[in-house]
């Protein structure tokens, strides 16, 4: 059975969704000239993951979500991610398609920190999203569900750190979709100018685990000369959602761009993490975590190329599968030819719990210069027979020494989640989906 895209929303829809938004022109243009292009493009081709059964199509494109006056009224399923006895100023939460909540501290609005969703961003600052959203890191006409993102989109978040502003404290986004059918198209684009540094922390909640729904996700974050980026997030989409993510970034002179990212759906993923290094001494790192259970699919993709001198870009992936889960795990590193003393580093790991549970790692390294350094490293696996009779002698049971070694096996990511009730969720879901 091929895979059906025909969309059910024409130009005629994107048009009046944009007016309704008060969008200016020339996002409008954007939105339409890319559902046009859309018709023509191919689907995306993940390395060894079939997707012309995934569900592309069935979701609805538009629905509100009810305010809140302070995050003591969120259920007890989203407290957790916040610390309700210190004061939360820097957050905002997406219910479905609305803004339930959004704060940010008095301090950093004089500094001129932007903080909002994206619809405000594109209305309120116009001209300084339109200088980067959708330029430096994702071209429109990648394939046909970017464009359909372009025309599409219906959430998201953008932030902009002014030169030499330093944000102590992280800025956090939860994104609910509540709604079964809810369709999360979102957008989150971060500028951190030069000099600045800025951590960033989101989480994606959902609860349909029959009804099908997308998420189509695009995040871009420009790190411009000197600028340093955190940026830390925790996927837990529903067995319903097929989930297409692309986290891209770039990095220009002296900057350096971290990524923490918790893959912890339930349902068919595709996860497309690229870092392009631009500058001189740039500098990315890429780590990653999923648990694969059930009968889902997963492709995971972390690139970093490097284009600027000296540039250091490292990579780490971790994963856990149980059942009848697949999982793709690909690591590129790329020098281009000109970026002399750079080093390019990757690790992934697989550990599988179960008989038909399947992973597979795929390290590359494609490398056009040649005073440069690069490694890599990979494995697919049981646990380690040693390491749980190690911890039986001293009186563990097997059941808890697995747990244990799991959770060591993921703790190189799971505690680089600068939030620690972030980190604290995210290690309680990974509990759960591993036993």
């Amino acid at each position: 059975m091929a895979v059906e895209t025909k969309l059910p929303y024409d130009k005629q829809y994107v048009s009046q969704f944009s007016e309704k938004r008060g969008e200016p022109n020339w996002m409008k243009e954007f939105r339409l000239q890319a559902l046009e292009q859309s018709e023509n493009l191919p689907m995306p081709k993940p390395e060894k993951t079939r997707i012309d059964t995934w569900n592309f199509t069935e979701f609805n494109h538009e629905v509100t979500g009810a305010e809140i006056s302070n995050l003591e009224e969120l259920p007890e399923q989203l407290k957790v991610f916040f610390d309700l006895e210190s004061k939360n100023e820097n957050v905002l939460i997406q219910r479905n398609h609305t803004v339930a909540y959004a704060s940010l501290a008095d301090s950093l609005k004089d500094k001129g920190v932007i903080f909002t969703d994206i619809f405000t961003a594109v209305k309120e600052h116009s001209d300084l999203v339109k200088k980067y959203y959708m330029r430096d890191t994702l071209s429109v006409d990648e394939n046909r569900l970017t464009a359909l993102h372009a025309a599409l989109l219906n959430g998201g978040v953008f932030i902009y750190v002014p030169k030499n502003v330093v944000i102590d404290e992280p800025l956090q986004t939860i994104f609910w979709q509540e709604d079964e059918e809810a369709a999360l198209y979102n957008h989150v684009l971060i500028v951190a100018d030069q000099g600045s540094e800025v951590t960033y922390v989101e989480n994606y909640v959902s609860h349909n685990d029959e009804k099908p729904s997308v998420a189509n996700i695009v995040t871009e974050v420009i790190a411009l000369d000197q600028a340093r980026v955190s940026y830390g997030a925790v996927d837990n989409f529903a067995q319903g959602t097929t989930t297409y993510v692309n986290r891209r970034g770039v990095a220009y002179r002296d900057a350096k761009i971290e990524w923490a990212i918790g893959q912890m759906n339930d349902g068919n993923t595709i996860s497309e993490n690229t870092t392009n290094l631009m500058g001189d001494n740039s500098h990315a790192e890429a780590k990653a975590v999923t648990v694969g259970r059930g009968n889902q699919s997963q492709n995971f993709v972390a690139n970093i190329t490097h284009f600027g001198k000296g540039s250091e870009g490292y990579i780490l992936s971790h994963g856990v599968m149980k059942d009848k889960a697949s999982s793709i795990f690909s690591g590129i590193g790329k020098i281009e030819h000109g970026a002399s003393k750079s080093n390019a580093e990757q690790e992934s790991r697989v550990l599988m719990l179960s008989e038909g549970a399947r992973g597979d790692a795929n390290p590359i390294l494609l490398i056009d210069e040649d005073d440069v350094t690069a490694g890599h490293a990979a494995s697919v696996g049981r646990v380690d027979p040693l390491q749980l009779f190690y911890l039986m002698s001293r009186g563990i049971s097997k059941k808890e020494a697995e747990r244990l070694v799991i959770h060591g096996f993921l703790a190189p990511v799971v505690n680089q989640i600068p939030i620690e009730a972030v980190r604290k969720q995210l290690t309680n879901v990974i509990e759960r989906k591993v036993n």
